[in-house]
């Protein structure tokens, strides 16, 4: 097994195990959800650079699911059909698409990542009530609504619906995001979720919403796609969510039609205290597999093709999911197979004599 080596997950192959890590991008600037010419070209880079799967940024499910006012969401048929022009440029590159649905919580209804304005953006700029599973904020931002039980099963519909449209749009994989602080890992941390109902307390009933998501994902896309779960591994506190509380949550989920994990760390507290180095979060991704015995993705400062090749071939994880690095350079997969003497067949006729440039300086 190696980085260029194939793989199948129910009927989908990805032609290696480089893959595009979900990345907000912010530019949905009419603030009605539907992808751009620029999700377009940015997704698009990424398949005509070589990567084995192009993973969208996190698509929200719902319009109080979103991060910000500019990101895409999948809760409307023009959003679909938007999508579905995308897909089909990236199918034509080789590569299968992958969308993550998500839905912010209470870190939702922020300002565009770059812009001096930081914390809740005010409903009358455009912003929205924010919804948790407590009425707990994340830190400088506004008191979010605690959702009932109602507001909880929407939320699973909601999921559904969006697996559903993605399923129209021609995605092959469908990911659940319950990472980075957002909704479902509100729902899963202790230090967000304080409820005493059938969704708090217990680990049984904390993971209670993501498992309701997965089933009713896993039904709307049917058996041939692919279907991964994000979670962060460790919220990087004592008290916090934790790498064995994930194992035993991705078990469950891996039951109930989950294909693959990619794992993360992070997110529900603002400044948590995280000691970096290259490929520092693999350790998770390998203890989650050996845990569950379901395929992983490993993510985190992995910017080197013999640091990406390392985890694979050691057997930690079954793909990388790489984000800034393929910012800085999109035909990074291109370049990889050259460093590593890896002879593929996908390189872009157009871009062949950059290969045998390449190889020779």
């Amino acid at each position: 097994m190696s980085l260029f080596s194939p793989l199948t997950l129910r009927s989908i192959t990805m032609r290696n195990r480089l893959w595009v890590a979900p990345m907000c991008q912010y530019e949905v600037v009419k603030q009605d959800g539907v992808p751009t010419e620029w999700h377009l070209v940015h997704l698009g880079s990424f398949a005509r650079g070589g990567a084995g799967l192009v993973m969208t940024e996190a698509t929200a499910v719902s319009p109080e699911g979103r991060i910000s006012g500019e990101d895409t969401g999948i809760y409307t048929d023009e959003q679909r059909d938007a999508w579905s022009r995308i897909v089909d440029f990236i199918h034509a590159q080789g590569a299968p698409a992958g969308i993550q649905l998500a839905h912010a919580g209470r870190k939702g209804s922020r300002c565009r990542e770059w812009l001096p304005d930081k914390g809740t953006r005010p409903v009358d700029a455009g912003g929205w009530r924010t919804v948790a599973p407590s009425e707990i904020p994340f830190e400088g931002y506004d008191t979010p609504i605690a959702l009932d039980l109602a507001g909880i099963d929407a939320v699973v519909a909601d999921f559904a619906a969006a697996a559903r449209r993605a399923v129209e749009a021609g995605f092959d994989v469908v990911e659940v995001h319950a990472a980075h602080g957002y909704l479902i890992h509100q729902f899963l941390s202790p230090l967000s979720n304080r409820r005493t109902d059938a969704y708090g307390g217990s680990l049984d009933n904390r993971s209670r919403l993501l498992l309701r998501v997965i089933e009713a994902v896993r039904e709307a896309i049917g058996p041939d796609r692919a279907l991964f779960v994000r979670f962060s591994a460790t919220d990087w506190a004592d008290e916090g969510w934790s790498l064995d509380e994930t194992a035993i949550v991705a078990s469950a989920a891996h039951e109930l039609g989950a294909d693959l994990f990619d794992i993360s760390t992070g997110g529900t507290l603002a400044s948590p205290t995280i000691p970096l180095s290259p490929g520092y979060q693999v350790p998770f991704a390998a203890a989650i597999r050996e845990a569950t015995g379901a395929p992983v993705s490993a993510v985190g400062l992995i910017t080197t093709s013999l640091l990406a090749n390392e985890v694979i071939a050691s057997g930690q994880a079954d793909a990388v999911m790489m984000g800034r690095k393929l910012l800085r350079d999109p035909h990074f997969a291109l370049r990889a197979a050259l460093e590593l003497g890896v002879d593929i067949d996908y390189w872009p006729k157009n871009y062949d004599r950059a290969r045998t440039t390449l190889a020779r300086w």
